[in-house]
């Protein structure tokens, strides 16, 4: 685990406010030198603390405006294989392992209903899906967000 210090936090949440900042707005903004900013923008992408850009990107404007929430159970010995299989599906934009009574939770972006409908049926398809439960998603009533956790 990445143990963040006061300069790496002022550097997120500059980040989060302006994800499109440079480094030398960030260094400008935060009063630190453009070598300060580059060397912790880089420690923090090697160590995976910063995310993808396109975990910003709203599917709605790129024409998936339905998302969907599908719970599926595995079969544990085809679990490598499986999420392999998961990963070529494109409308996939997330795949986590959870407890309870599924073993995965997969966010998809789907065009409508009939979309969804052949996203799950693509995820059935995929090696050792035993069983599936879809959820519509009908309003994001809280965004993603990170910020609190950095103040």
């Amino acid at each position: 685990m990445t143990t963040l210090d006061d300069t790496d936090r002022r550097i997120l949440l500059a980040l989060d406010r302006d994800p499109r900042a440079t480094v030398a707005q960030l260094a400008l903004t935060l009063g630190l030198a453009r070598g300060t900013v580059h060397s912790r923008l880089e420690r923090l992408s090697a160590e995976r603390v910063l995310r993808a850009n396109s975990t910003r990107l709203d599917p709605g404007r790129v024409g998936l405006p339905m998302r969907a929430l599908v719970t599926a159970g595995v079969e544990q010995s085809e679990f490598t294989g499986l999420i392999e299989d998961i990963a070529r599906i494109p409308e996939v934009v997330e795949c986590l392992g959870i407890s309870g009574d599924s073993d995965l939770m997969i966010q998809i972006a789907a065009r409508d209903a009939d979309h969804v409908y052949d996203i799950t049926q693509r995820i059935m398809r995929c090696r050792g899906i035993r069983r599936t439960s879809t959820s519509i998603v009908l309003r994001e009533l809280l965004a993603y967000r990170m910020d609190h956790l950095l103040g």
